[in-house]
C-alpha cells in the first residue's frame, strides 16, 4: 500500500488491477481551512499504454504493483520492433514500437543505462536515463556574424528526433538531450 502523497514520477501502482506508472504529479493546495491537498496524477497503463488522469487526497491509499526494476541494454531494432537485453540474466526480449512509443526516439544501438520494469517475466516498460548522448546527422550551416542574441535552429539526430540546438552546432557533433522534455541540454 502506498499513499497518494508519496507517489512521484516513475512510481508504479495498481489501478483496477492493472499496473500504472506515474507520468506526472501536480499538487493543489486549497486555501479553505481544513481542506487537504489534492494530488492530480497522470498515470499510464503499462499493459494498454492508455493514459489516465486521477485526483486523490494525500491520505488516499493505492495498491503497489508487483514488479521489479532491472538494468537493461538496447541491442538493436528496426522500424517496428527492438530487442532489449536484461543485464542481470542476459535474457533478450523483443518489444514492439507501440509498447515503448514514448521512449522510441531516444533509443539507439548498444544503449545502456536503461531500466526495464519487469512483472511475471515480462517487460512492461522502460525508464530512460535523464539525458542521452546523440549525434547530429542533419542541420543547416551556421551563419557568420549572425546576431548578438542566441538563436536556435532545428537539428535532426541519429534516431530521427528533431530538437532545437544553438546556431553554432554542426552535423557530426554529439549533444545531450533531456529525455523528459526532448530538449537540447548541452554538448556531450
Amino acid at each position: 500500500m502506498i499513499n497518494a502523497s508519496d507517489l512521484k514520477k516513475g512510481s508504479v501502482a495498481k489501478i483496477d488491477g492493472a499496473p500504472h506508472i506515474v507520468e506526472s504529479v501536480a499538487v493543489q493546495k486549497p486555501s479553505a481551512r481544513g481542506s487537504s491537498s489534492l494530488y492530480k496524477i497522470r498515470f499510464r497503463n503499462l499493459l494498454t499504454k492508455r493514459k489516465v488522469d486521477l485526483t486523490f487526497r494525500g491520505d488516499d491509499v493505492l495498491d503497489e504493483a508487483d514488479f521489479e526494476r532491472r538494468p537493461a541494454q538496447y541491442l538493436f531494432g528496426d522500424a517496428a520492433s527492438c530487442t532489449i537485453m536484461d543485464l542481470q540474466d542476459y535474457n533478450q526480449t523483443g518489444l514492439n514500437k507501440d509498447e515503448i512509443e514514448d521512449e522510441w526516439l531516444y533509443l539507439f544501438e548498444g544503449m545502456t543505462g536503461l531500466i526495464a520494469l519487469v512483472s511475471d517475466g515480462r517487460i512492461l516498460g522502460l525508464e530512460l536515463p535523464l539525458s542521452v548522448p546523440m549525434t547530429i546527422v542533419e542541420t543547416t550551416p551556421a551563419v557568420k556574424g549572425g546576431s548578438a542574441t542566441s538563436r536556435t535552429k532545428p537539428a535532426k539526430l541519429m534516431t530521427g528526433l528533431v530538437v532545437q540546438v544553438p546556431e553554432y552546432l554542426t552535423s557530426g557533433e554529439i549533444i545531450r538531450v533531456d529525455t523528459r522534455t526532448g530538449e537540447y541540454v548541452g554538448k556531450a
